[in-house]
């Protein structure tokens, strides 16, 4: 019989927030449920321009230049969270689910602090302030996955609510862009969290299953190598 202890306990996704100076986590973030879904897309970031520079086509892009990459593909993932109270009622929630889903809403706000310094600084006469630095944010989607990243959309469904109308039932969508070197400066700590994330796609690639031309109906002569 299997008993509850022999079952694994699931891994949570979260996200962390993270000083990108001293690499210290300033605050890390749990979700309550992993999401049902990661979806992901790829652009590759090629170096010529698009088409096919001549030969029949329309295009413009330079023969020399097909199958060259000018840098990492840039790449989007969106999730949707779901925040319930009820499921925590061994929890106190006087306020609902709001502390949540304030500290999530955070991540794409300045605090008051930042904002009235900028505004001092414009009172005082400062010709050019420069916009306001947030904090890296690291998306983790299990230990094989832990990317920096730059939100880029947020949409907030609350669906129940209690006597104070503090919501108790939510479903929040998170759009993420992926920060790569081609981002962030060189030496930021950004920087070589993408590259120990890539060096772990080229890990697992690695370890893939490789396929054969005979499953596909081709041989070597197919493909232009032997005669």
């Amino acid at each position: 019989m299997t008993r509850y202890a022999d079952i694994p306990k699931p891994i949570r996704s979260g996200i962390v927030v993270v000083d990108p100076e001293r690499g210290t986590p300033q605050r890390i973030i749990v979700l309550q449920f992993n999401p049902d879904a990661l979806e992901r897309s790829v652009s590759p970031q090629a170096a010529g321009g698009e088409g096919d520079g001549g030969g029949g086509g329309s295009g413009s892009g330079d023969k020399n230049e097909a199958l060259r990459l000018k840098g990492p593909a840039q790449e989007t993932w969106k999730i949707t969270a779901e925040l319930d109270a009820t499921d925590q009622l061994d929890v106190a929630a006087p306020h609902g689910i709001h502390p949540q889903l304030a500290t999530l809403e955070m991540l794409v706000q300045p605090t008051t602090a930042k904002l009235r310094e900028a505004t001092r600084l414009s009172k005082n006469g400062a010709i050019e302030i420069s916009p306001i630095e947030m904090p890296l944010t690291l998306f983790t989607w299990g230990s094989k996955r832990v990317v920096p990243v730059k939100l880029t959309e947020m949409s907030v469904n609350e669906s129940a609510f209690d006597v104070d109308l503090n919501p108790i039932r939510a479903s929040l969508s998170l759009g993420m862009k992926l920060l790569t070197v081609s981002d962030l400066p060189a030496g930021h700590r950004g920087a070589e969290l993408y590259m120990a994330h890539l060096a772990q796609k080229e890990r697992m690639a690695g370890v893939a299953a490789q396929g054969s031309l005979g499953a596909m109906g081709l041989g070597n002569r197919d493909i232009g190598l032997g005669r």
